[in-house]
Order: C-alpha cells, then sequence, then structure tokens
C-alpha cells in the first residue's frame, strides 16, 4: 500500500477519524488512568502530560482525578473541541510531539498506540528525547502500545465496521516494517481512502529506542488492568520509563 507520509495530520484531522472510534471504552479508558496514577504513587497535585490527547478524554478524566493536566496534539479540530473543557487543572495545546515541549511535567502519558508514526526512525527518536527532557526529575513517562507480536499472529486482513450511515471498509496488511490500515468509505456523496500507519515495534526494538535516549525501562504490563506482559497473549504493551 501507498502511503501518505504524513497520513496523521489529515486523517487525524477528520470527523470520520472520531466517528470509526466512537465505540471506545470510556470506563476502560478510565479505569486504566486509575490504575496507573495508583501504581505510580503521583501526589494529587503532579503535572501530568496527555500526549497526543486527541479530544482529551484521558485528559478530563485526569484533571477530575485533582492533577494538573496538559494535553497536546497536532490535530487542530480535536484540541478546539477539547477547548471548552478548559479549567484551571486542564488545558489543552496544539503541539507537535517532534518539537520539544514549553514546560516540564511529573509525568507524560503517550496512550492509545500514539507512537512509531513516522517513516524516519530519528523522528521517532526526538519523540522520545522530548519526552525525556520534558520530564522532570524522578518524573516517570508510559507508552501504551500495541502488542506487535499478537497483532501479527492475528492479523484480520479484510473488515467492515458500521457506523450509522457508514460502511467502513478496512484492509491491514504489515509490509516494510510498518502494519498498514487502509480505510476507504463512501460518505456525503463522496469516496474516502484514508490510511494509519505504525512502526512493527516489539519490546526489544522500542528497548533500543529508549537505550539511545538514556531512559530506563522500569517495567511493562499486557493491558490496562496492569497484568504482567506476555508477548504471545497480551493486547498491549505497556512500558513504564524514566
Amino acid at each position: 500500500m501507498k502511503v501518505p507520509k504524513d497520513w496523521f495530520t489529515t486523517w487525524f484531522n477528520t470527523e470520520y477519524y472520531h466517528l470509526l472510534y466512537n465505540n471506545r471504552d470510556d470506563s476502560e479508558a478510565q479505569s486504566f488512568m486509575k490504575n496507573l496514577t495508583s501504581y505510580l504513587k503521583l501526589p494529587k497535585n503532579a503535572t501530568i502530560l496527555d500526549l497526543p490527547s486527541g479530544k482529551g478524554r484521558h485528559s478530563r478524566y485526569l484533571s477530575s482525578l485533582g492533577y494538573h493536566v496538559t494535553g497536546m496534539d497536532l490535530s487542530e479540530n480535536s484540541i478546539e473541541f477539547a477547548k471548552q473543557f478548559e479549567n484551571e487543572n486542564l488545558h489543552f495545546k496544539v503541539h507537535d510531539m517532534r518539537e520539544p515541549f514549553p514546560e516540564r511535567f511529573d509525568a507524560i502519558f503517550n496512550l492509545f498506540t500514539s507512537f512509531g508514526y513516522f517513516e524516519d526512525d530519528n523522528h521517532d527518536i526526538q519523540v522520545l528525547k522530548n519526552i525525556k527532557n520534558g520530564l522532570h526529575k524522578n518524573g516517570v513517562a508510559v507508552i501504551d502500545f500495541m502488542n506487535a507480536e499478537k497483532v501479527k499472529q492475528q492479523l484480520v486482513t479484510h473488515e467492515i465496521q458500521q457506523r450509522g450511515e457508514i460502511k467502513f471498509q478496512i484492509e491491514r496488511a504489515i509490509e516494510d516494517g510498518f502494519i498498514i490500515k487502509k480505510i476507504s468509505f463512501h460518505a456525503k456523496n463522496k469516496d474516502y481512502v484514508f490510511y494509519e500507519k505504525v512502526k512493527y515495534l516489539n519490546l526489544s526494538k522500542i528497548e533500543s529506542y529508549l537505550e539511545q535516549v538514556g531512559l530506563k525501562l522500569i517495567t511493562t504490563f499486557g493491558g490496562y488492568n496492569l497484568e504482567p506482559f506476555n508477548k504471545e497473549t497480551s493486547n498491549r504493551l505497556i512500558l513504564v520509563v524514566e
């Protein structure tokens, strides 16, 4: 599949991206945040960066727990939507995670497979450098990635997902070290095709990235209940680093 280099700048900025994924389980996301902040023993006045934040569902819940939260995302539409929920402990900014952050945080959360987007490894390395430099002393970061090895084992190459009147035709493939998703659909009298393209990163590959930037892996989890990671059976690969 031939995927546009900056596929994420268009797809994430459309209403259809949010429609396709509108079945995400908010209760599961909130449980994950509660489990994670409890495990990390973050004090209630801790500062957290949600990167990228999308429309702010994780950010808003973290703020409700008493944390000072900043959500950053490249999508102007998502940030514009999220800004309606701002308060003294919750702020949103348009920001490209390849660029350094203007401030430091006690914790940085990179959630829902929001890493490995870029053709050039150096851009992914730069994201990790920014995360490292964006942490206060003794700060921690969490990278919530898919378990690529399980995805490979159970890859669904063709699928149809219905959302209201829109039928999303989804094709998946693993090509040249990337997991690629082609999303085709018809809406408002027009045919659309968008892509998602994420690097095939297993634990050892991500560990090599972390070593390059001087981030230390503390532990790994295999799911949102913080169960141990198993490369054969886990749905997620969640890394806690400092």
